[in-house]
């Protein structure tokens, strides 16, 4: 690799607000984090946090509580709408 041309790269504490929870990851955000955005992680070490507003602890698709949508009956509405009359 070149160097000098990638960011930096390191570990960044995500945190959803929504859902209160929190996990440890790499990121090139890493560079871009303000000095005091920081957090003490479990492990006693103090990373850069990022707040993001959702997450997989937090989605209704993952979390299962997401709605299904009934297209059968969609269709049908609209063939009954704009449908040709007989």
């Amino acid at each position: 690799m070149k160097t000098g041309i990638h960011p930096a790269y390191g570990p960044v504490v995500f945190r959803d607000r929504a859902g209160g929870t929190a996990f440890l990851t790499r990121s090139t955000l890493v560079g871009s984090i303000p000095a005091d955005r920081t957090v003490v992680w479990e492990d006693g070490r103090t990373y850069p946090v990022v707040d993001v507003d959702i997450s997989t602890a937090s989605h209704p698709f993952w979390t299962g509580q997401g709605r299904v949508l009934d297209t059968a009956g969609r269709v049908e509405k609209f063939r009954r709408r704009y449908g040709r009359s007989s």
